[in-house]
Protein backbone atom coordinates (compact mmCIF):
# COMPACT_ATOMS: atom_id res chain seq x y z
CA UNK A 1 0.00 0.00 0.00
CA UNK A 2 1.13 3.74 -0.69
CA UNK A 3 1.97 6.28 1.38
CA UNK A 4 -0.96 8.17 0.48
CA UNK A 5 -2.89 5.50 0.72
CA UNK A 6 -2.01 4.68 3.90
CA UNK A 7 -2.77 8.57 5.39
CA UNK A 8 -6.55 8.16 3.31
CA UNK A 9 -7.21 5.27 5.46
CA UNK A 10 -6.27 6.43 8.06
CA UNK A 11 -9.42 9.14 7.77
CA UNK A 12 -11.55 6.72 6.39
CA UNK A 13 -13.90 6.53 9.71
CA UNK A 14 -13.63 10.67 9.71
CA UNK A 15 -14.94 10.55 6.09
CA UNK A 16 -17.60 8.09 6.41
CA UNK A 17 -19.26 9.32 9.84
CA UNK A 18 -19.36 12.88 7.86
CA UNK A 19 -21.55 11.40 4.97
CA UNK A 20 -23.72 9.83 7.75
CA UNK A 21 -24.38 12.88 9.39
CA UNK A 22 -24.62 14.71 6.44
CA UNK A 23 -27.31 12.29 4.99
CA UNK A 24 -29.55 12.01 7.82
CA UNK A 25 -29.31 15.99 8.10
CA UNK A 26 -30.07 16.33 4.56
CA UNK A 27 -32.90 13.53 4.89
CA UNK A 28 -34.84 15.24 8.37
CA UNK A 29 -34.87 18.18 6.21
CA UNK A 30 -36.30 16.94 3.08
CA UNK A 31 -38.72 15.61 4.99
CA UNK A 32 -39.74 18.26 7.19
CA UNK A 33 -40.00 20.05 4.03
CA UNK A 34 -42.54 17.16 2.43
CA UNK A 35 -44.60 16.60 5.94
CA UNK A 36 -45.47 20.28 6.78
CA UNK A 37 -47.95 22.14 5.40
CA UNK A 38 -46.99 24.39 2.38
CA UNK A 39 -50.01 26.69 2.39
CA UNK A 40 -49.53 30.57 3.68
CA UNK A 41 -52.17 31.65 6.07
CA UNK A 42 -52.41 35.18 7.51
CA UNK A 43 -51.65 33.65 10.62
CA UNK A 44 -48.11 31.72 9.21
CA UNK A 45 -46.64 35.10 7.55
CA UNK A 46 -47.66 37.32 10.57
CA UNK A 47 -44.74 38.14 13.16
CA UNK A 48 -44.81 35.35 16.41
CA UNK A 49 -46.18 37.48 19.45
CA UNK A 50 -47.22 34.61 21.70
CA UNK A 51 -50.20 33.79 20.03
CA UNK A 52 -51.90 37.63 19.92
CA UNK A 53 -52.20 39.66 17.04
CA UNK A 54 -49.03 41.65 16.57
CA UNK A 55 -49.61 45.47 18.32
CA UNK A 56 -47.01 47.03 15.61
CA UNK A 57 -44.84 46.66 12.33
CA UNK A 58 -42.24 43.92 13.47
CA UNK A 59 -39.43 46.49 12.18
CA UNK A 60 -40.21 48.92 14.90
CA UNK A 61 -38.06 50.48 17.47
CA UNK A 62 -37.10 48.28 20.18
CA UNK A 63 -36.26 49.42 23.49
CA UNK A 64 -32.55 49.40 24.29
CA UNK A 65 -33.07 48.26 27.83
CA UNK A 66 -33.68 45.04 26.57
CA UNK A 67 -30.32 44.75 24.89
CA UNK A 68 -28.47 45.98 28.50
CA UNK A 69 -30.20 42.76 30.25
CA UNK A 70 -29.18 40.56 27.92
CA UNK A 71 -25.35 41.91 27.79
CA UNK A 72 -25.47 42.15 31.85
CA UNK A 73 -26.51 38.19 31.15
CA UNK A 74 -24.11 36.77 29.24
CA UNK A 75 -21.29 39.12 30.78
CA UNK A 76 -22.52 37.40 34.15
CA UNK A 77 -22.48 33.92 32.48
CA UNK A 78 -18.83 34.48 31.34
CA UNK A 79 -18.19 34.98 34.56
CA UNK A 80 -19.39 32.15 35.86
CA UNK A 81 -17.45 29.99 33.47
CA UNK A 82 -14.15 31.75 34.10
CA UNK A 83 -14.56 31.17 37.64
CA UNK A 84 -15.24 27.35 37.70
CA UNK A 85 -11.60 26.47 36.09
CA UNK A 86 -10.18 29.27 38.44
CA UNK A 87 -11.69 27.44 41.58
CA UNK A 88 -10.70 23.98 40.17
CA UNK A 89 -6.91 24.90 39.87
CA UNK A 90 -6.88 27.60 42.51
CA UNK A 91 -4.19 25.43 44.74
CA UNK A 92 -1.80 25.49 41.93
CA UNK A 93 -1.95 28.61 40.52
CA UNK A 94 -1.01 30.55 43.65
CA UNK A 95 -1.34 34.10 44.84
CA UNK A 96 -1.18 35.71 41.20
CA UNK A 97 -4.03 33.59 40.11
CA UNK A 98 -5.62 34.37 42.93
CA UNK A 99 -5.51 38.09 42.94
CA UNK A 100 -6.00 38.13 39.14
CA UNK A 101 -9.60 36.89 39.85
CA UNK A 102 -10.26 38.90 42.62
CA UNK A 103 -9.18 42.09 40.59
CA UNK A 104 -11.75 40.33 37.64
CA UNK A 105 -14.64 40.02 39.96
CA UNK A 106 -13.88 43.46 41.39
CA UNK A 107 -14.35 44.74 37.69
CA UNK A 108 -17.51 43.60 36.90
CA UNK A 109 -18.64 44.75 40.62
CA UNK A 110 -17.66 48.04 39.49
CA UNK A 111 -19.47 47.60 36.15
CA UNK A 112 -22.53 46.74 37.52
CA UNK A 113 -22.60 49.44 40.54
CA UNK A 114 -22.18 51.98 37.69
CA UNK A 115 -25.01 50.22 35.43
CA UNK A 116 -27.19 50.19 38.57
CA UNK A 117 -26.45 54.11 39.46
CA UNK A 118 -26.90 55.40 35.91
CA UNK A 119 -30.11 53.44 35.73
CA UNK A 120 -29.97 50.93 32.83
CA UNK A 121 -31.25 48.34 35.38
CA UNK A 122 -34.55 50.68 36.42
CA UNK A 123 -37.81 49.85 33.92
Amino acid sequence: MSYIGKELGEYGGISVMWLVGMGVGLIAIGASYMIVNQEKGRERVSTYECGFEPYEDARGKFDVRYYLVGIMFLIFDMEASFMYPWAITLGKIGGVGYWGMIDFLFELCVGYVYAWRVGALEW
